[in-house]
């Protein structure tokens, strides 16, 4: 018993022995000794290349023409947003004349009676649009965006000052258009540049009626043009949609408010903008308007390069169709107020 015991311990010394030990690896190839090398640290990665600005309508870098109309994709807002499309309005205004007893050569288009409306009211403007589809004609060209917009425009002459008539609204005219805008990029005279061409199909009426009804509905075409960001000039010629007499509460409406239009801006500087708006009836007369203004910057946007949308404005008008009502009556208006533009 006393062997087995010994021989016993002997054995699990031997055993021990060998735990202790270390296990001898046989050493690696060339090969795997390169596989099991640390790895080196790889160099830092300098990113070069700065993202492009997100599209902007209102981003100053490109021309008024294109921000307006979004010609660029650079200047393209996107589609069903709400932009301004005419200065939205409120103002004072004083004529050398009022219409006391509206009238059309169209029968039953003459009011009965006299209302003593006074020379001097305020005007209320209100006016936006929104691009309902791009890319219609222009899907290979890269650096241009066709749109089709949808426009709508209110006039309001609120007799404000008119006390012993209660102070009604006057006249209100609303103005619907459908508006297509193809983009040019064509170099003119002297360092002008060619826009954009378009069409638009418009309505305006006073919903009123008999026997203050007035509408009519027009096919325009258009252009612009612009000279760096100090000029640019639009030009309209319309053609009145046919009507049958008894329908027509303005038979000679072409012939006094016009047949076409030229509007040209000047950017005195940062703040001062001066506009002249030009209507002529393009036959032997010489009917139509004309409108001359003024527009003063007022405050800062609050963000760096972008411009106040809010104008102090001075206006004056002489000539037909400063209102739809007025469309036959020639008057000489000043107005003076606010107006918010490019917003």
């Amino acid at each position: 018993m006393l062997g087995d015991s010994v021989a016993r311990l002997r054995c699990f010394d031997q055993w021990a022995e060998q735990q202790a030990r270390p296990v001898a690896v046989p050493p690696l190839s060339a090969p795997d000794t390169t596989l099991l090398a640390m790895p080196q640290a790889a160099p830092p990665v300098v990113i070069t290349m700065t993202a492009p600005e997100a599209h902007n309508c209102k981003n100053p870098t490109f021309s008024e023409l294109s921000r307006f109309w979004e010609l660029e994709p650079g200047s393209d807002c996107g589609t069903f947003g709400i932009r301004g499309y005419s200065p939205i309005s409120l103002s004072w205004i004083g004529a050398d004349s009022v219409n006391k007893q509206p009238s059309s050569p169209s029968p039953n288009h003459t009011a009965a009676t006299v209302t003593n409306f006074s020379n001097s009211e305020m005007r209320i403007e209100l006016s936006v649009r929104t691009k309902i589809a791009k890319g219609l004609l222009t899907r290979d060209q890269t650096l241009a965006r066709d749109s089709l917009w949808f426009g709508y425009s209110q006039q309001s002459n609120w007799q404000l000052f008119s006390g012993d008539l209660s102070r009604p609204f006057r006249t209100t005219d609303h103005e619907p258009e459908l508006i297509y805008i193809l983009p040019i990029d064509a170099p003119l005279p002297w360092g002008w540049r060619l826009r954009y061409s378009g069409i638009s199909f418009n309505h305006q009426s006073n919903g009123q009626p008999l026997p203050l009804s007035r509408s009519w509905n027009r096919t325009v075409l258009m252009a612009g043009m612009e000279k760096d960001q100090r000029f640019n000039v639009v030009g309209k010629l319309w053609y009145r949609m046919p009507e049958d007499a008894s329908d027509d509460d303005n038979p000679n409406i072409s012939d006094l408010i016009g047949r076409a239009e030229v509007a040209g801006f000047w950017n005195l500087n940062a703040d001062d903008t001066v506009g002249l708006t030009l209507r002529h009836a393009l036959r032997a007369n010489s009917n139509g308007s004309f409108r001359l203004e003024w527009l003063r910057k007022l405050g800062e946007s609050g963000q760096t390069g972008y411009h106040s949308g809010l104008r102090l404005h001075t206006k004056l008008f002489s000539g037909y169709g400063n209102s739809l009502i007025d469309y036959n009556r020639r008057r000489t208006v000043l107005s003076v107020g606010l107006s918010l533009v490019d917003w």
